[in-house]
């Protein structure tokens, strides 16, 4: 874990209004089985993983990224 603090509200302030990518810490299943991504969600509490903001030259993933996928990071 790094050990940079960073303040949130200045960083989700610049986000607001702007494309991103978020992972939460779940995804939808309905009886045991996983019944696809949630797409546009109100993300509220704590079940976000991580969030960043898309880069300039980056579209957003068609689907999220499975379990066994490497986790996106920001390189800024």
């Amino acid at each position: 874990m790094s050990g940079l603090i960073l303040n949130p509200k200045p960083f989700l302030t610049n986000l607001t209004g702007k494309p991103v990518v978020a992972r939460l810490k779940w995804e939808e299943y309905i009886n045991g089985e996983l019944t696809g991504n949630l797409g546009e969600t109100l993300v509220r509490c704590n079940n976000v993983l991580f969030i960043r903001g898309l880069l300039d030259d980056e579209k957003p993933p068609a689907e999220a990224p499975t379990n066994d996928a490497e986790p996106m990071t920001d390189t800024h």
